[in-house]
Formats: structure tokens, sequence, C-alpha cells
């Protein structure tokens, strides 16, 4: 048996400039960080020759294309493998939330898959194959920073172009105690948000390359020892916002506002928005005057992760 732990991940500043068609014209860039929250994934033998996968619901099907999880199906074709398999998942948080679950779950499936076969991937081919699976093989309109973040782990300032992907590691983690995380409840599916982005890229591309800039301008604050992360997270919110009316809401707006309010420097609703997580940077002696404002959503604890996509139990 494998099991696979794979952290899901926060983002703090230039989601959105990771999709496809901002990046194949002009570099994105974002920071994120990964977070004590993970996706994990067991494969075993299975005594016959078929494929049990079980996740939301349960399959068992005689061959690999019989699997409607396309996730799955595309995973175990990619890893070259046939029947006699056993493959389940459990997740930390609930998926649709905008932690980057799916992309997690695709990062960890591979990652178990080969190692069942006794290949440990590193993290920037684990990250390139879970992108041509959701992207390139099910068309996904996702971008790739939750692939990258989910692979390498820890906190990262990560730069898209048309024909790379380079991370890099920020070593500055004093702002990590100021960072809150409120869940607002529901689930919600990013492939709508992400796909009235993407048509409104032109006239937004702005707006996108103003995220970009924010993103490489806090890698070098935090890198130099200055911490003015709440900053930037209020300046790309306010941004992100006017890139599609589904990310925000009033219900949402209330509740950023009240946070403000109480002493947030800053926040941002967690992916593609429209619901999810809301995270939030304070200073730790306003904590407790955030948490009281916003008693009647679910706080979250949370230490962020510096490992990626790891194999924790390995009993071939």
């Amino acid at each position: 048996m494998i099991i696979s732990r794979t952290p899901l991940r926060i983002s703090f500043v230039g989601g959105g400039t990771d999709l496809p068609a901002f990046y194949k014209h002009d570099k994105g860039a974002v920071v994120s960080a990964t977070i004590d929250k993970y996706i994990y994934i067991t494969v075993n033998k299975r005594f016959d020759n078929s494929i049990r996968a079980s996740y939301s619901v349960t399959e068992i099907v005689t061959e690999v294309d019989q699997l409607k999880h396309e996730l799955i199906r595309e995973a175990v074709k990619m890893a070259g493998l046939g029947g006699g398999l056993e493959i389940t998942s459990i997740g930390d948080v609930p998926a649709g939330t905008g932690l980057g679950s799916s992309s997690s779950y695709t990062v960890g499936l591979l990652n178990a898959l080969y190692a069942y076969q006794g290949v440990l991937l590193p993290p920037d081919m684990l990250a390139k194959k879970a992108c041509q699976i959701e992207i390139d093989i099910c068309g996904k309109p996702i971008g790739k920073q939750d692939q990258y973040a989910a692979a390498f782990g820890g906190l990262n300032y990560i730069e898209f172009c048309k024909d790379r992907v380079t991370v890099c590691p920020v070593p500055n983690m004093k702002m990590v105690g100021n960072c809150l995380l409120f869940y607002l409840g529901g689930v919600r599916s990013a492939d709508e948000i992400l796909e009235d982005q993407r048509g409104r890229l032109v006239e937004k591309e702005a707006a996108y390359r103003k995220m970009a800039v924010l993103a490489a301008q806090m890698d070098v604050f935090l890198r130099n020892g200055v911490d003015k992360t709440g900053m930037f997270l209020h300046q790309n919110w306010e941004l992100k916002k006017t890139l599609s009316p589904l990310i925000s809401d009033p219900r949402i707006d209330e509740y950023y506002e009240r946070a403000r309010k109480a002493g947030a420097e800053g926040g941002k609703v967690s992916g593609a928005g429209g619901g999810g997580f809301l995270l939030l940077y304070a200073p730790k002696n306003r904590h407790s005057a955030i948490k009281e404002t916003l008693s009647d959503l679910k706080h979250i604890p949370f230490r962020f992760e510096s490992r990626g996509s790891t194999i924790i139990y390995n009993g071939t």
C-alpha cells in the first residue's frame, strides 16, 4: 500500500495571472503558500484485476477507460497502470472551497501511483503532469499555480511564462502568525467563475498586469524583511473583484468590511471567489476582535506547511 499526503494552499496575490490566456503573452506571477490541510490518497493492490476507486462515490470497473472520475482515469493511464488497483481518498476540508483541492488531489494521486511502481517523481514533474491532465486532457479552465504549490510546498513566488514555470521559495515566514482563515460556508465549482474571467480577460488585462506586479513587489518586500502583506492582500482583492461580478457578493463584502473595521489590514476570498474561505491578515493583537465580529463564521486554525506532496507510507 502507498499513502500520499498533499497540502492545500492559500494564494495571497496574483491569482488569475496563472491562466494560460494571460501568461501566454504576458508574465504571470503569484505568491502562495501551502497549509496543514491535506488530501490523502491510498493506492493498494486489489485481489482481482478490477479497479476500485472510492471518493464521494465508489466505482468498480474492469477497464481504466470505464472510470467516470476523469482525474483518476487519466492519472492511471498516464502512470501506465492497468487493473488490479484500489484507490481511495480523504480530504481535510470540503472540495470546491477554493484551497486548490482538485489540483492537490491530482498531484497526490500521481505521486502515489508512481510510488506504487517504485518511482518517486520530483516536484516539477509532478506539477507538469498534473497540469497536463487537468488543463490539456480534461480541458479545465484553470491555471497552474495550484499544481505547483501542491507539488513544491512552502511559501513561494511563482512565475508563469509561455514556455516555463519558475518556483522561487520565499525564506521570510514572519508573516505566518498574522493570518486568519474563516469558512464562508458552501461549496462551488470554480469553472463558471474562471470561464467568466477568461471571457473578460482582454478588457481586464490592465488589472491582471497590476496583480502580477503586486506579486513581484510582495516577493521583494518579504525577501528584505518588510511585511506589507496586509496592504498587498487588500490591493489585490480590490483588483480581483473587478475581474468578474461572480468573484464577490454583498454578503462577502460585508464580512470583509466588518473584518477591516475590527483591524484586518487586508484579505481575500480563497481561490476563484464566490465563497469558500475568507483569508485575512492582521496584527495578532487584533485577532480576538476580528474573531468576535465574525463569530457567525467558522474560524479555521492552521499552520503553514513547508513540504509539498509526500509519500507518508510505503508498504510495497
